[in-house]
């Protein structure tokens, strides 16, 4: 008996989209032992048995919640739970000049500080000018040889969303740090300006995110669990202005637009984003000063407001943690100070 997950989807503006793929086996009783490398090399399709054995090497292949290697022989009623990255898409990848703010770099893995208004990687709609072909050539020119010549994804940021992305160079760090991202066990912390004054200073949004049935661009929170896949998304209050609220948010699962779905689930939408409904004044007064005031701001964040600060991890060869920070973006600092000066300067109406 086997159950099949797709880790994400199509979406090339999605965090996890369509990189791993988790199958879950439960071995029929009349199983006879047999070497699990070979038991799943005949039940995945499209995969080869040395892919099976790096995954197995990588620490990918759970059974009953233990991983083994690829020499374990299955048993009747053993539960195997197997992460496996996607194949490479026929996607040709040229390399281009594209500006990239690399924080870190060894043998196994980049982080990249991103910039806004850059798509991760080619899909519809954006074939040229994505983070891929500007580490085409970045890998190009440092002379380095990847086996793709660009790198594996480990996680994607939208492409508005500015901050810290994880890069792998081969096949087997990403699938060490997939199975980090499968377990829950990478820190992701990310600042957004929220529309509203959140009643508490920290909470946790939960509630299973899937397509949005009237519009399949986007994504919708299904809070009786009967659809989508479960999310969590922790928060804590770093500063009020009263209308709008700054938040530090660590996410605890990695789904498709997550912070910026829960928040329009709890009613405050990220400030500027048009996907949800903060692109417009939501919580204020009707006084026309205040409405320049807001215009002002969206001019200066033209942009809905998210930045991924931080991320920790274990490094996928040596083990060693890893922490990386990176600082507030210029468009979102301006923001802040106009909210700090403009609640300053009066004091906060209760709408």
């Amino acid at each position: 008996m086997s159950e099949k997950y797709v880790l994400g989807n199509t979406d090339q503006s999605d965090e996890n989209s369509d990189l791993f793929e988790h199958f879950r086996f439960v071995v029929d009783r009349g199983q006879t032992p047999v070497r699990i490398d070979v038991f799943l090399t005949n039940r995945i399709e499209h995969v080869s048995r040395n892919k099976i054995q790096q995954t197995a090497t990588a620490g990918n292949i759970l059974v009953n919640q233990v991983a083994v290697k690829a020499n374990y022989k299955v048993k009747p009623n053993d539960t195997i739970v197997i992460v496996l990255s996607y194949p490479p898409r026929e996607v040709v990848i040229s390399p281009e000049d594209i500006p990239l703010n690399i924080v870190y770099e060894d043998e196994s893995l980049m982080v990249i500080n991103k910039q806004a208004d850059l798509v991760v990687h080619p899909g519809h709609g954006n074939f040229t000018g994505t983070l891929l072909h500007g580490l085409a050539h970045y890998i190009e020119k440092s002379g380095q040889k990847l086996e793709n010549g660009f790198g594996y994804l480990v996680h994607r940021i939208d492409k508005d969303t500015t901050g810290l992305l994880l890069i792998a160079k081969d096949e087997f760090a990403q699938s060490k740090l997939a199975a980090q991202f499968f377990r829950h066990s990478i820190d992701r912390r990310y600042l957004a300006l929220v529309w509203g004054d959140l009643v508490e200073d920290e909470g946790t949004i939960e509630g299973n995110i899937g397509r949005s049935p009237k519009d399949r661009k986007l994504m919708a929170v299904f809070p009786e669990g009967d659809s989508g896949k479960e999310a969590i998304t922790h928060y804590t209050v770093v500063q009020r202005f009263g209308y709008v609220t700054l938040v530090e948010c660590k996410l605890e699962t990695g789904r498709t637009h997550q912070i910026r779905v829960h928040f329009k689930h709890i009613g405050h939408p990220l400030f500027n984003d048009p996907w949800y409904g903060g692109d417009s004044m939501i919580k204020g007064t009707t006084f026309t000063k205040y409405k320049q005031f807001i215009d002002n701001c969206f001019k200066v964040l033209p942009r809905h407001a998210l930045h991924a600060q931080s991320i920790g991890f274990d490094h996928p060869v040596s083990g060693k943690k890893m922490h990386f920070e990176s600082a507030m973006p210029y468009d979102m600092q301006q923001v802040i100070e106009k909210w700090t000066v403009y609640t300053g300067s009066r004091e906060i109406e209760t709408d």
